[in-house]
């Protein structure tokens, strides 16, 4: 299948940012309060989340395995249904809005995925370019029918993330860390106000994942859109992180910089002390 086109800041803020930067970061926060998440009646895996997500950097949510990482982060784009509470972004809960208004929401909120979500008979550039499909109509959609301008993004994006001489091969064709480098691409072809990860690198080696998290933070901190990542790997969310949120059965145990997470605070969101030696 072929892809057709158509056609200097002030120091005033504390934290050295400008007006404009500081707006910014404003409107791409996120606000959650009273966050519950319930899959079977009376048993949460979210149990009262309250949680600021501030419009800058990385933030890494760690846990064990169940505590609700996953579900919190899908709740950030209603791919999991909140049982109640309020999501707040850019002045619109998330939680009361009708197909439309998700629909227009979900272009504003990347999503990187744990098992990369590439339509595998597709080529890595229409793969990059499915990030535009809320932008464009059903018709041209249906198509693949995308202005000229999103297709030289889409190149750029594939250069900026090694896979330029990749674009028309088929994305079954691809090692996992080059179908996740197509993935990052695809989320940054939305032009993201906020970017989602859930588990980028749980299906990496650890070679590829510090790649993978060393490109992600560094494309978004480019285009200056904040990340929030689950992961498993504690080392690698101090590493590039400058926040972290610790979950344990469905709670906030730890919300701080990674050099104050403790072997103390470790214990209280993993349990156990013999895996910290």
């Amino acid at each position: 299948m072929s892809v057709t086109g158509n056609g200097t800041t002030s120091a005033s803020d504390p934290r050295g940012l400008g007006p404009a930067d500081a707006a910014a970061g404003v409107a791409k926060s996120m606000r959650i309060r009273g966050l519950f998440k319930e899959y079977r009646p009376g048993v949460p895996v979210l149990k009262g989340i309250d949680l600021d997500l501030e419009g800058q950097g990385v933030t890494a949510i760690i846990g064990p395995s169940g505590t609700g990482k996953s579900t919190l982060l899908r709740c950030m784009n209603r791919l999991v249904e909140p049982t109640r509470g309020e999501i707040i972004f850019e002045g619109q809960d998330i939680v009361s809005l009708n197909r439309a208004g998700l629909r227009r929401l979900r272009r504003k909120v990347g999503m990187v995925f744990q098992e990369y979500n590439l339509v595998e008979r597709l080529s890595v550039i229409e793969n990059l370019l499915c990030g535009r499909l809320g932008y464009v109509s059903p018709f041209k959609a249906w198509l693949r029918r995308f202005p000229a301008e999103d297709i030289d993004r889409a190149f750029e994006l594939l250069d900026a993330v090694g896979l330029g001489e990749f674009a028309q091969q088929r994305a079954d064709n691809l090692s996992g860390g080059q179908r996740q480098r197509v993935g990052i691409a695809r989320a940054l072809m939305q032009a993201p106000h906020i970017l989602l990860a859930d588990e980028p690198t749980s299906s990496l080696d650890p070679k590829t994942s510090v790649e993978i998290m060393e490109l992600m933070a560094k494309l978004a901190g480019e285009r200056d859109i904040p990340v929030v990542v689950n992961i498993h790997d504690v080392a690698l969310g101090r590493r590039f992180a400058q926040r972290v949120v610790g979950m344990s059965e469905g709670t906030i145990v730890y919300d701080g910089p990674p050099g104050g997470l403790t072997d103390a605070h470790l214990k209280e969101i993993y349990g156990g002390e013999d895996w910290l030696n």
